[in-house]
Parts: C-alpha cells; structure tokens; sequence
C-alpha cells in the first residue's frame, strides 16, 4: 500500500503544475493499493479551491470521498494527539501539522512508502 499526500493529488490532476507530467504518469503507471487521509483530502479540497479549481475540487473529491481511486483513511482522536506529539517534538522542521498526522498513520498502518511532491509550497 502506498500513502498519497496532498502535493501529489493536487501535481497528478493540475496540469499547470510543474510535477505534472511526472505524477500523472506514475498515477498512470503504479499498480499497488493507494492509501490517503480525510485529512489530506481536507487541505487538497480546500487548496484546488484557493487555486482557482473549484470544479475540479468537486469531482477529485467525490472520487476520493467515494474511495474510487484510494482508500480513505478516517484519522482517530488518538492519532491526532500522536501527531501532535510528533508536530511539539519536531518544531525545528517545516512539516504541517496534516504531515504529522500522515507520519503517525503511515507508522500505524505499517506503511513505508509515499507518493509526494513539495507542490505546495512552489505554486
């Protein structure tokens, strides 16, 4: 199982930004079992939004919201505290608190690889 992270959606289905092409095709290519948060569904909706993506927020989220291109992962009360744990003990590093929360799932779900790409922070 691979866990998605927003910078990766918002790269595969905007194609405008400038890991695209390489996103899109790995989406394309990847033949295991995709993974990703309500969390980063939250920041990915609400980010499309800001961005001028509206409609395309609408339908990347039913599709998720419907589990057709990823299993959704609802984050628990306990695993909320655990990030923020995890957000206290690493605040010399820039990781969102919706990072932390992908870190504590990934260790809980025994998952050791993500798909990402730091397509926030240049668009």
């Amino acid at each position: 199982m691979i866990f998605v992270e927003t910078g990766a959606w918002f790269a595969a289905f905007v194609a405008n930004d400038a890991d695209h092409l390489a996103a899109s095709a790995w989406l394309t290519e990847n033949r295991e079992p995709l993974i990703t948060t309500d969390w980063v569904v939250d920041e990915l909706l609400t980010l499309l939004r800001m961005r001028g993506e509206g409609q395309r927020a609408l339908r990347l989220g039913e599709a998720l919201l419907d589990e057709e291109i990823a299993e959704l992962h609802w984050v628990t009360r306990n695993e909320v505290f655990a990030a923020w744990d995890v957000y206290r003990r690493f605040a010399d590093k820039q990781w969102s608190f919706t990072d932390c929360v992908s870190k504590v799932v990934m260790a809980r779900c025994g998952i050791r690889m993500a798909f990402a790409f730091e397509s926030l922070s240049r668009n």
